[in-house]
């Protein structure tokens, strides 16, 4: 991938920082890294996973 990735995370997260996990949507991926390290190991998912782990997420009870 070229160019800088650009990370967001949840409006829900504090401006304290630390507590957080952020995301990059690519092309053909997407990146998450804990915001405490963000120079440390991030995972990165293809669309497809990323997308089952979204639909899994929503279908369980809070």
């Amino acid at each position: 991938m070229s160019g800088r990735l650009v990370w967001l995370k949840s409006s829900y997260s504090s401006t304290d920082g630390g507590e957080c996990v952020e995301i990059s949507v690519a092309p053909d991926a997407i990146h998450v890294r804990d915001s405490k390290n963000p120079q440390g190991p991030r995972l990165d998912f293809d669309v497809g996973a990323w997308t089952a782990f979204l639909a899994y997420a929503r279908e369980r009870p809070a």
